[in-house]
């Protein structure tokens, strides 16, 4: 059983995270979709409301798709849960900097593992968690329509546009 997992911040889940994370599921056996438990980032949602998001967002994927969440590093999360490969979603050349430095200290401490990269779709190439939380800070709920899920939308909606003193459960 071929088990992969795909990490990252996922502040907040996108469509082109999803369209990457249909099409691994589709790859492999078992696929598990890892969030980030990253501070340094300031992350608007925590790990758990993130992979609360992600998963109502996967509900629709294959069963062999999971959600969790860690802390430390990607490579020690992959050999405690038995995967193989580390998919990662690429849209420019940018990222592609960034994915092969990821890719090459990930060969250093575990050789054993393979980073797949996936080739963004190109209606999701402008795509990021950043530019959606940006659009959502400034108001912009309407456009978030295709951008993200619309849990995830509402979600966003909350946390930017509580009235004044509201400090309920953000998701």
């Amino acid at each position: 059983m071929r088990t992969a997992i795909y990490p990252g911040t996922f502040d907040p889940i996108t469509y082109g995270h999803l369209d990457i994370a249909r099409r691994a599921a589709a790859l492999f056996d078992r696929l598990i979709i890892v969030v980030a438990d990253n501070a340094q980032k300031k992350p608007v949602f925590t790990a758990a409301e993130r992979q609360a998001l992600i998963a109502e967002a996967v509900r629709a994927l294959p069963g062999h798709v999971e959600v969790d969440q860690f802390h430390g590093l990607t490579v020690d999360y992959a050999r405690q849960a038995g995967a193989t490969v580390i998919v990662r979603g690429l849209r420019a050349v940018t990222d592609f900097e960034w994915e092969f430095q990821l890719g090459l200290i990930n060969e250093k401490l575990a050789p054993d593992l393979e980073t797949v990269c996936l080739l963004s779709a190109q209606k999701h190439l402008f795509l990021s968690a950043s530019v959606v939380r940006d659009v959502a800070q400034y108001g912009r709920l309407a456009q978030l329509v295709d951008l993200v899920p619309p849990h995830v939308a509402l979600a966003l909606e909350r946390v930017y546009h509580r009235p004044a003193g509201d400090d309920s459960e953000q998701v």
